[in-house]
């Protein structure tokens, strides 16, 4: 027997403001109804692949053949077709197997309904689901949910409600930016930060501060190895290797 959603409210009221999510020049423009050419559909399908799958998982391997010709033909709307991805094996083991089902909820939660979680209540409501119901039925939750429904319907690839760059006033980080694949506890277990590029960026120096020709600071490298060269010196013996009968001059007598 499942269990029902429990009940949540957002943990700010800037979302019930009618109007809150304002586009701008950045914002990802939702896909038209109508797909009549060949070009519209290929923009469908590889912003539903953006969406759903982060920068480093577009890969070829990972693309759904039979849902593309399935969505090409009309026989699916673009609604199935992100169910299709959400349900795939591809998502499932680059996603669901490597993280918490906390973790799974907020990556789900980002790319279908566009936002960031509300708080750790809509977290736990929807890690209920994801254990009662399984990965299929958490999914179809979320595509039949009102919120989906109402700001995406079936035909428009879900998007980054509110994208600002942060350079304005208000801005938010893309979500396959701040939300990397493996959470803490993996990145942990797996060795990760691997602050191996510390060395470089700290090296590193703004075009403006560079050395210009004839700078003494880009002769400091020759002349520190002058002064760590070696000259032929002496070898050294030790005092006790020294034998002194043979050191001490004897006047000889014929």
């Amino acid at each position: 027997m499942s269990l029902p959603l429990l009940n949540y409210v957002p943990s700010s009221q800037n979302t019930r403001v009618e109007g809150y999510e304002v586009p701008s020049e950045e914002q990802i423009k939702p896909t038209p109804g109508m797909m009549t050419s060949e070009e519209d559909v290929e923009a469908v399908i590889w912003a539903a692949y953006r969406q759903i799958f982060s920068e480093h998982q577009m890969l070829a391997s990972n693309r759904q053949s039979l849902l593309e010709s399935q969505l090409r033909y009309g026989q699916i709307s673009v609604r199935d077709f992100i169910r299709g991805l959400l349900t795939s094996d591809s998502f499932r083991r680059m996603n669901y197997e490597p993280n918490s089902n906390y973790r799974f909820v907020e990556l789900c939660v980002q790319r279908a309904l566009g936002r960031d979680i509300y708080n750790e209540q809509e977290k736990i409501a929807w890690s209920i689901v994801v254990a009662t119901k399984g990965i299929n039925g958490f999914i179809e939750d979320l595509l039949n949910s009102e919120e989906y429904l109402n700001n995406f319907g079936e035909e428009t690839v879900p998007y980054q409600r509110r994208r600002v760059l942060p350079q304005k006033d208000a801005g938010e980080t893309p979500f396959n930016l701040k939300t990397p694949r493996y959470g803490p506890y993996y990145r942990r277990q797996l060795g990760f930060p691997q602050l191996v590029w510390q060395n470089q960026v700290r090296r590193f120096t703004a075009q403006e501060k560079q050395p210009k020709a004839g700078d003494p600071s880009l002769y400091l490298n020759v002349a520190r190895s002058l002064s760590s060269a070696k000259g032929n010196s002496l070898p050294k013996v030790s005092a006790l290797n020294i034998d002194y009968d043979k050191k001490v001059p004897y006047r000889q007598f014929s």
